[in-house]
């Protein structure tokens, strides 16, 4: 990688990645199993306002999975008890309906597998083999399952995910917790951290835990939205960030 390849990255210590929709396109997997679920419980529930793309920017996009359901039955005037991890998919439950989400998701990831963004691997596997420490922060349960199809996983010493989240108490972004609790496994101050990240929370989260740079990755949640957000820059496709471009744009 050329240096100018490396214009504002070289400087800092690591880079953190988000997972869906920065380092594999499994955010429109997500968008499918979230859709088709919600559509299915405002069926049985006569929910009259249907489930549309902006509740999974407004709601979900970014947070963890329990977070996400009660934030969009909230917004339908549905309360459900929390209920447990263990619930089965049929449970009336917040739990019991995410868990129900999962299966949709799962069922499309094993039918279509996964491979991570052209721009993305590149950009990954040139850091890697200049030996930048690099970690994933994702608020999915499913993490390491999607990183080990999409053959990523050995580039990742850390990996702080959903369930991670879950196990250390860390609040869901745009909570700064999870990208804190990533610094501090590198042993590195936020300030000399890259974040990059695609979702409106997971912008500002890193933006509240104060990294040294933070990149949003519009895929769909809008240029503006993000630096709005608190990112210091906006691209399309981290390919910007490799040898093949000769420096980094907004």
């Amino acid at each position: 990688m050329n240096a100018s390849a490396l214009r504002g990255l070289d400087r800092f210590g690591a880079i953190l990645f988000d997972l869906d929709g920065v380092l594999t396109p499994t955010a429109d997997l997500h968008r499918y199993a979230w859709k088709s679920m919600f559509d299915e419980v405002f069926a049985e529930k006569n929910v009259a306002s249907p489930y549309t793309d902006d509740d999974y920017f407004e709601h979900l996009d970014g947070k963890r999975r329990y977070d996400g359901v009660a934030g969009i039955l909230n917004s339908r005037g549905i309360r459900l008890p929390l209920g447990s991890p263990d619930d089965p998919p049929t449970a009336d439950t917040i739990s019991g309906i995410g868990n129900r989400k999962n299966e949709y998701f799962a069922r499309a990831l094993d039918a279509q597998g996964i491979r991570p963004y052209p721009g993305s691997l590149t950009l990954v596997t040139e850091l890697w083999e200049r030996g930048m420490p690099m970690g994933v922060v994702s608020s999915s349960n499913n993490a390491r399952w999607v990183l080990t199809s999409a053959d990523l996983i050995d580039k990742f010493p850390i990996i702080v995910d959903g369930v991670v989240a879950a196990r250390e108490s860390l609040a869901s972004k745009p909570a700064p917790d999870m990208f804190l609790f990533a610094a501090q496994q590198m042993d590195l101050s936020p300030t000399d951290i890259v974040v990059f990240e695609d979702a409106i929370s997971g912008v500002a989260s890193a933006r509240a835990a104060h990294f040294g740079l933070v990149i949003g990755v519009d895929r769909g949640a809008g240029h503006d939205v993000l630096l709005e957000a608190g990112a210091d820059a906006v691209i399309d496709d981290l390919a910007v960030y490799t040898s093949a471009h000769s420096e980094p744009h907004n």
